[in-house]
């Protein structure tokens, strides 16, 4: 082997420890080709350095004519750094579209692939914020990498649209549901997930039947809008345990339900506007509960403060034109309208 090869095999070697090449560098690492249909692409692995050295992307704002991506969110990349800093592992591949200046070719019999190496080397298709959020971090990875090759800027903006239509995150209430599962939640979190999984299940919640666990569904209150309503009230309940607090929120449902069902609207309480609204009223109720009934809160006492706020007409509650704070200032109109000394 001659002198020149034997100080390029070293090169190489020494750029697969994570040392950033210098631009026109010609760089190789070992890929693996796939073919779905009648695509194919190369599936390999680079440092989290080098592939934030050689990636760009460019929006609509930045290059009208063929910009495509999302502007990036300096906030969102700062949080992927962090997690990575922090031991977090991101699996999921950044797809690449290697550009001209590239020159990138397999050789060795498809095993390894070639680039010349510069910041414009490959477009990202997909994985802006992961890519800058790498190149943000103190911890150096490996990142699971697809690279298409020969790609027109059409073929590159369809499939920009097609990994992006066709792939569907995972949707929040599953999120928040199985974040017991992962040990990952926090004190409130934990309290709201008890809670609303007793309204889910529970014989004898008022909510029954009105819930969805694990996705967002016509006519029923998931665990986004569950959470949001809920969870400015906890403090409330500071001291107390769960299942106090279920039983004083399910009495309150029990009335609310009980004084929709009397208009023949009950489903109404699945709508996120009405039942937000219903519980941005819950401290004022609560309070008017201590002061007439000193605190003793059954379905009948909040039954009876919230009476008035069903004068409202039934639509109000059906198809709410209203914002949720513009309903709850209704309905906390309605309530001094029926208060009595």
């Amino acid at each position: 082997m001659s002198y020149m090869a034997t100080a390029r095999k070293k090169k190489l070697a020494k750029l697969a420890e994570d040392e950033v090449p210098s631009v026109g560098d010609e760089v190789r690492y070992a890929i693996s080709l796939v073919r779905q249909g009648d695509h194919r692409f190369y599936t390999l692995t680079m440092p989290s350095n080098v592939l934030a050295a050689c990636c760009y992307a460019t929006s609509k704002d930045e290059d009208p004519e063929h910009g495509f991506q999302r502007v990036l969110s300096e906030k969102r990349a700062q949080e992927i750094a962090d997690y990575v800093d922090g031991g977090g592992t991101i699996p999921s591949s950044v797809v690449l579209s290697a550009q001209s200046e590239s020159d990138f070719r397999s050789v060795d019999r498809s095993k390894t692939a070639a680039f010349k190496f510069g910041p414009t080397a490959f477009l990202i298709l997909d994985g802006q914020h992961r890519v800058f959020g790498f190149a943000k971090a103190k911890t150096s990875l490996r990142v699971p990498v697809v690279v298409y090759d020969g790609l027109s800027k059409e073929q590159e903006a369809q499939l920009f649209i097609d990994i992006n239509t066709k792939q569907r995150p995972v949707p929040k209430e599953l999120l928040l549901a199985i974040k017991g599962l992962a040990k990952t939640e926090s004190d409130v979190e934990a309290t709201l997930s008890q809670l609303f999984d007793l309204f889910h299940a529970d014989s004898k919640s008022a909510l029954l039947g009105w819930t969805s666990s694990t996705k967002k569904a016509a006519q029923k209150i998931d665990r986004v809008t569950f959470n949001v309503g809920l969870r400015q009230h906890l403090d409330m309940f500071e001291g107390k345990d769960i299942v106090f607090t279920y039983t004083t929120f399910n009495a309150y449902f029990i009335a609310v339900t009980s004084g929709l069902r009397a208009k023949s609207v009950e489903a109404s309480i699945a709508r996120k506007t009405t039942f937000r609204a219903f519980l941005d009223v819950f401290p004022d109720v609560v309070q008017r509960v201590q002061d007439k009934y000193k605190a003793k809160y059954t379905a009948d006492n909040f039954a009876a403060v919230i009476s008035p706020i069903f004068d409202l007409t039934s639509s109000t509650f059906v198809n709410p034109k209203s914002s949720i704070l513009d309903l709850s200032m209704e309905m906390k109109k309605r309530l001094k309208s029926g208060l009595t000394i």
